[in-house]
This record gives structure tokens, sequence and C-alpha cells, in this order.
């Protein structure tokens, strides 16, 4: 399956992406990143005060992550590319699935998950 690639531009009269939410920890270009736990509390003030783009591939993914958000995240296959002093909110399964899987909702919550937030320092 193809992937459509983010490109940000800048005008007078359109915001900034200035969010990513991911599916995983992925260092998308060369730069320096920082990441670090995160609460839900903290997610949730990041979704509602920035703007942002979904790059969650999977729809029971999304499905969690809207509940777990309070809004509503779609499923976004893209290939996101995180700019300089950008941020991202990082959906994190606490352990390893076999190839090919797509698990379910209740198979994410039986794993479990943690929430992180990835910034692209430059």
């Amino acid at each position: 399956m193809a992937f459509k690639e983010v490109r940000r531009t800048k005008t007078e009269t359109e915001k900034e992406i200035m969010l990513g939410i991911l599916n995983t920890a992925i260092i998308t270009t060369p730069g320096r990143y920082e990441m670090h736990t995160i609460s839900v509390d903290s997610a949730q003030a990041l979704v509602f005060q920035t703007n942002w783009v979904s790059a969650i591939g999977h729809e029971a993914t999304a499905q969690i992550l809207s509940e777990i958000l309070q809004i509503t995240i779609p499923v976004n296959r893209i290939a996101y590319v995180q700019q300089p002093r950008e941020r991202a909110v990082v959906f994190k399964l606490r352990g390893r699935v076999e190839e090919g899987r797509i698990l379910s909702r209740e198979e994410i919550e039986a794993i479990g998950y943690d929430l992180y937030v990835l910034t692209r320092e430059e």
C-alpha cells in the first residue's frame, strides 16, 4: 500500500501543523530528538491546543486513541515527516506483535500501551 507524505507549507491564513499523532516511536528524518512519557491529561491538552495530523494506520488503534484523547483520531496511512521543533504524541504498545497481525481493540487493551511525546529538537 502506498503512503501519502505530509508536506507543510506556511501561509498567512493557515496554522502550521505542530503535532503528529503516531502509533509507534519512529525517527522520520535525521535530527536530534527527545522522548518522554506523557500522561493522558497532558496528551489531551496537546491535541486540544495544537494543530495536529494523524499518522495512525490501523482502525483499532485510532479507536482507542479517540477514546483516550477524547477527540476523533482518523485512520490516516501517511508517511509523516517530523519537522524541527515539532512534537508528536506517540502511542506505543508494551509488547511486540507477530508480523502481519491486525489486533482488535480488546487485544490492544490486553497487551497494554504507553503514551509519549517525541520532540524533534533540530
